[in-house]
């Protein structure tokens, strides 16, 4: 395995370049959990990314280079191979196909009596703009393993699903292995999809070798969708399809965190200056949440359960404070905008409603910062993760590693967390309301030897996993399947 090339293929990758106010050129780290886990996975071997030029001075850093390009970020070297594609065709591939649709249809959150309708324009984006962007990419993979004798090429997402039957075609010999990071739905949920689109998605994902997922019911969920529509040779028990092409494995591989590198980060002087502000907004009791300000997170609906609580509990009125630090995401797709307006005018009417001259029960804090988040982490007594649907949920799993309190947490049974974590939270269905308030209630009235027993036993789950035996897991598969079927 070690001498054998390894390829990471993503749509984001670990760096963005940008030009500062005076004009020179800076790179930040890639945002998104995606780009955190595979940062494990370039700490255990040298490997190349390739990525799409998201920014203006990515696709200048991609034209200026004629190979990849070495940049080291938190103590951590990536060689990157930066992808350009035409401008109209990404944003037909980002905004139109993978953002909103393939997301919508991978998290449930069409409301099919009115959306989507798939018009020219969406057939369009599906020719000219996710095709021409997976062509892109494909071929920069080609490039790269060019001369190569049994290469090893990894990719990741919902943004790639057509690039491996276009690197397949041309190198039958590739091992290439693709992990999904958010859920596979049941095969009604793709009907959504034209016959000829979701054929392609299901030819190009059947050229991988091996699929992963982080649950073994994602997995479960794909093959039905192979047996149900496409007919394909399923088997459940060894979780393989059979096709003209050989064979394709789904396997489950949960996401663990890197619970040191937090732990480091809330012992910083940062943390230590956010923490300040925290403790003296926290009144009694403290209720956070941290999440993308994404459909999926399922923000109404928790803000609703905070007003229902309170109007049933008005004894907490004046002791509680909930903190919702939001992270803006996708604001150029219409419906992410106005869901953030929905938020913003929610907290608004939930302020006026129960707040006083000086308490407001919700602190809407909508900005992107790794040290504050982690501040909040430290304090909480209840944390809220009661997403719609969710591939993993690492939020889940980071609070509770650097919680002082013994908080509590809340947790929809529709991530991929609670998979592993249920035995230690209170466990919400995502639409039920009133479960939601009255699972706040329980949270600030559990007694503290409970308290205290579940937080020592999220903490010992947390902190069994990490980001290394993530990828140890899937490159021991990899080594076995060509162990078993050799080149």
């Amino acid at each position: 395995m070690d001498s054998s090339p390894l390829i990471i293929v993503s749509n984001r990758g670990p760096a963005q370049f940008e030009r500062d106010e005076n004009g020179e050129r800076t790179v930040r780290r890639g945002g998104g959990g995606l780009v955190t886990a595979l940062s494990g996975l370039v700490r255990h071997r040298d490997a190349l990314w390739i990525a799409s030029a998201m920014t203006d001075e990515d696709v200048a850093v991609s034209l200026e280079a004629s190979g990849p390009t070495s940049i080291s970020l938190a103590g951590i070297d990536y060689r990157v191979c930066l992808v350009g594609s035409d401008p109209e065709a990404y944003d037909r591939f980002y905004n139109v196909i993978a953002n909103p649709i393939l997301w919508f249809i991978q998290h449930y959150l069409w409301d099919l009596s009115n959306a989507p309708d798939i018009r020219r324009q969406e057939l369009d984006a599906w020719d000219y703009g996710y095709q021409t962007v997976n062509r892109d990419i494909a071929a920069a993979v080609l490039t790269q393993i060019e001369g190569q004798r049994d290469p090893l090429v990894m990719l990741h997402d919902y943004h790639l699903y057509t690039a491996p039957r276009m690197i397949r075609d041309q190198r039958p010999d590739v091992f290439l292995h693709h992990f999904v990071h958010i859920p596979w739905t049941q095969p009604d949920s793709w009907r959504v999809l034209p016959t000829r689109i979701r054929e392609a998605i299901y030819d190009g994902m059947l050229a991988n070798d091996i699929i992963g997922f982080h649950t073994v019911a994602y997995c479960i969920n794909f093959l039905r969708c192979c047996d149900e529509l496409l007919d394909a040779d399923v088997d459940y028990s060894t979780g393989e399809v059979r096709h003209e092409g050989g064979r394709t494995l789904a396997r489950a591989y949960p996401l663990g965190i890197d619970a040191d590198r937090l732990q480091r980060a809330a012992a910083s002087s940062e943390v230590a200056e956010a923490e300040r502000e925290v403790l003296e907004r926290r009144r009694k009791y403290l209720i956070i949440r941290v999440d993308r300000a994404d459909l999926s997170k399922n923000v109404l609906r928790g803000f609703t359960a905070f007003d229902t609580f309170l109007i049933q509990h008005p004894e907490f009125r004046e002791e509680v404070t909930f903190i919702a630090h939001l992270q803006p995401s996708r604001q150029d797709v219409p419906e992410y905008a106005e869901y953030l307006e929905r938020i913003e005018a929610l907290v608004a009417v939930v302020n006026h409603r129960h707040g006083t001259t000086d308490w407001m029960p919700i602190d809407l804090k909508i900005y992107e910062n790794f040290y504050d988040a982690v501040a909040r982490y430290k304090h909480f007594d209840l944390l809220m993760v009661n997403s719609i649907f969710d591939g993993m949920n690492l939020v889940a799993k980071e609070a509770p590693a650097v919680n002082t309190r013994d908080g509590v947490l809340m947790l929809s049974e529709n991530t991929g967390s609670h998979q592993e974590l249920w035995d230690y939270c209170i466990s919400v269905n995502p639409f039920d309301i009133q479960q939601q308030a009255d699972a706040i209630y329980r949270a600030l009235t559990l007694d503290p030897e409970t308290k205290r027993r579940w937080s020592q036993g999220l903490k010992e789950i947390i902190f069994s996993r990490n980001p290394g035996d993530w990828v140890d897991d899937q490159l021991a598969d990899i080594e076995e399947l060509r162990r078993l079927n050799p080149a």
